[in-house]
């Protein structure tokens, strides 16, 4: 559930550039579907008010939205 709302967000984020279906599909990391930092910035913004987590925006944070199941497992209540 987790999973395809981040990629939800992800869809949403890159304006549709990228669907939902790939994302969860996707055997690379999200960057390589062509999400650019635009996207990203967006993405953070997004899941920040969704999930009501806050990024670190240092590289090892930053490398988190390459993973969508490392994503969900730091977004995951807990």
């Amino acid at each position: 559930m987790i999973k395809k709302r981040l990629a939800e967000l992800v869809a949403e984020s890159s304006d549709g550039a990228v669907t939902a279906d790939e994302v969860l599909a996707a055997t690379v990391p999200l960057s390589a579907l062509g999400i650019t930092s635009i996207t990203m910035l967006r993405l953070i913004d997004a899941i920040e008010s969704e999930f009501g987590v806050e990024f670190d925006l240092s590289e090892d944070g930053m490398g988190l939205l390459d993973d969508l199941d490392r994503l969900a497992a730091t977004v995951a209540p807990r």
